[in-house]
C-alpha cells in the first residue's frame, strides 16, 4: 500500500507543471493584437519585466459623464489619428519614473496615469486587461502588454520568437460581449 501511494504520488510531482504548462501558450516578444474598444490592430511588445499595460495616447483629458469619472484621449501613433476615443476610468495609476526622467526638485519618484479597461485579442484569446495610457510616440510600439495582463492571458514569452500565433482571430461575439461588459 505504501508503494502504492509513493508512486501515486511521484507521478503526480512530475505531471503537474506538464499540466500547467499546457494551459499556457507561447507568445513572442512581439505580437500583433486587437483593442475591440477602440477598433484598432497594431502591433504590440510584449514585456515581462514592465507591471501594466499601455497605449500610447494624447491630449488625455478626465471628464465626468452621468456622475462617473471618464477619460477622453487621442491615439499617438501619427498625425492621421484625429479621432477622440472616450472610456470609464478604472482608476489613477502609479507608474515609476526611470532615471533619466526624475526631477529631484519635484519630489515625485512616480508619474499618474489615468486606466481604463480594454478587450485585447492576442491569437484567439481575448481578455480584458487594464491599460494606462501615456505617449509612447517616441517608442517602437504604440502598445505595451506587462505581466498583470501576460498572466491574465496564461502566457509564456519566448523572446526569441516575434508574431508566432498570427493575427488576431478572436470571435466576432466574443469581442461584442467583452465590450458590453
Amino acid at each position: 500500500m505504501r508503494l502504492y501511494i509513493s508512486t501515486l504520488l511521484c507521478c503526480l510531482l512530475f505531471l503537474s507543471p506538464l499540466t500547467v504548462a499546457d494551459e499556457k501558450q507561447i507568445f513572442g516578444l512581439n505580437e500583433d493584437v486587437y483593442i475591440a474598444d477602440i477598433d484598432m490592430h497594431m502591433s504590440a511588445k510584449l514585456d515581462t519585466g514592465a507591471k501594466t499595460a499601455s497605449l500610447s495616447a494624447r491630449d488625455i483629458e478626465q471628464f465626468k459623464r452621468d456622475g462617473e469619472k471618464w477619460v477622453r484621449f487621442y491615439l499617438a501613433l501619427d498625425e492621421s489619428h484625429e479621432h477622440a476615443y472616450e472610456l470609464p476610468l478604472a482608476r489613477i495609476s502609479r507608474i515609476k519614473r526611470r532615471s533619466g526622467d526624475y526631477d529631484p526638485e519635484e519630489d515625485k519618484s512616480y508619474t499618474p496615469r489615468p486606466v481604463v479597461n480594454m478587450s485585447v485579442c492576442i491569437g484567439r484569446t481575448l481578455q480584458t486587461i487594464e491599460v494606462n495610457l501615456t505617449d509612447r510616440s517616441t517608442f517602437q510600439y504604440p502598445f505595451l502588454i506587462g505581466s498583470k495582463a501576460l498572466k491574465k492571458f496564461k502566457a509564456l514569452v519566448d523572446p526569441s520568437l516575434k508574431y508566432s500565433v498570427g493575427k488576431p482571430q478572436c470571435e466576432t461575439e466574443d469581442i461584442s460581449t467583452a465590450i458590453a461588459e
